[in-house]
C-alpha cells in the first residue's frame, strides 16, 4: 500500500477550497465582515443615484432659469407673466418670482401701496418673501448632499473596522492551526483588505461628487441671488415712480 501524500497547505486549515474571487472572499468572510460590505456596497449604490440625480437635476434647473429668464426680459408684462405661471412654478427661480408677485398683489388689493412708509414696507416684505422661497427651493435641491459628505467622511474608516476585524480573524487563525503559513492566513487577510477596498470605492466617487455639485450649487445659487436682487431693484423703482 503506497503512502498517503499530505498537502501541507491542506492540512494547515484552510485552505485548499478557499475561493479567492471577490464574491467567493464575501461569501467566506466573518459575519461582522459580511455586514460591513453590505453596508458599504448599500452605501456606494445609493451614492451614485444620488450623484446622477443631481447632476440631472441641476442641469435641468439651469436650463430652465435661461428660459425663464428670457421670458422676464422679453418686455412682457410682469403681470401677464405671473398668471400664466400660475400659483405652483416648476422651477426655484420662477418660484421666486412668483412669491413677490404675490405679495405684491395681496397688498396691493388692500391698499398698502399708497403712502411712503407702506410702501417702504412693501420692498421689505417682498424681499423677505423672495429670501425665504430661496432658502426653501435651494433646501430641496441641497437634499442627500449630507449624506454625500458623510460617506466621504465616514465609509474609509467603516471599511477600515472590517479590515481590523478580518486581520484579528486571521490571528486566531495562526493560534488554532499553530501555524504561521501564508496559507492558514492569507483568506482572512484577503477579505480584510476587500473591506478596506469598498470603503474607499464608496468614498472617493461621493468627496469628488461632493466638491462638483457643491461648486455647481453655489453658482446656481448666486444665480438666484442675482435675480432676486434685480427683481428687488425693478419692484424698488416702481415704487418711487409710483410716488
Amino acid at each position: 500500500m503506497e503512502p498517503k501524500i499530505v498537502n501541507a497547505v491542506t492540512l494547515a486549515g484552510s485552505v485548499g477550497s478557499t475561493d479567492m474571487s471577490i464574491i467567493g472572499l464575501f461569501l467566506q468572510a466573518d459575519y461582522v465582515v459580511k455586514a460591513v460590505m453590505i453596508l458599504l456596497i448599500f452605501a456606494s449604490f445609493w451614492c451614485w443615484a444620488i450623484i446622477f440625480d443631481k447632476i440631472r437635476r441641476l442641469r435641468l434647473l439651469q436650463a430652465q432659469a435661461s428660459e425663464f429668464e428670457e421670458q422676464f426680459w422679453s418686455g412682457a408684462p410682469l403681470e401677464d407673466l405671473y398668471d400664466r405661471l400660475g400659483s405652483r412654478p416648476g422651477e426655484p427661480m420662477s418660484a421666486i418670482f412668483s412669491s413677490a408677485m404675490r405679495e405684491w398683489r395681496r397688498s396691493a388689493a388692500k391698499g398698502l401701496v399708497g403712502s411712503g412708509p407702506m410702501r417702504a414696507s412693501l420692498r421689505q416684505r417682498i424681499e423677505q418673501v423672495m429670501q425665504i422661497t430661496l432658502q426653501r427651493e435651494m433646501g430641496q435641491v441641497e437634499r442627500y448632499m449630507t449624506f454625500l459628505a458623510s460617506v466621504g467622511s465616514t465609509a474609509p474608516f467603516i471599511g477600515l473596522f472590517g479590515t481590523v476585524w478580518g486581520i484579528m480573524n486571521s490571528f486566531k487563525s495562526i493560534a488554532l492551526t499553530k501555524n504561521t503559513s501564508l496559507a492558514v492566513v492569507a483568506p482572512g487577510i484577503a477579505e480584510a483588505l476587500f473591506a478596506t477596498a469598498l470603503g474607499l470605492v464608496a468614498a472617493i466617487p461621493a468627496v469628488i461628487a461632493y466638491n462638483k455639485i457643491s461648486s455647481d450649487i453655489g453658482r446656481y445659487t448666486a444665480r438666484l441671488e442675482g435675480f432676486a436682487a434685480e427683481f428687488g431693484a425693478i419692484v424698488s423703482r416702481q415704487l418711487d415712480e409710483a410716488e
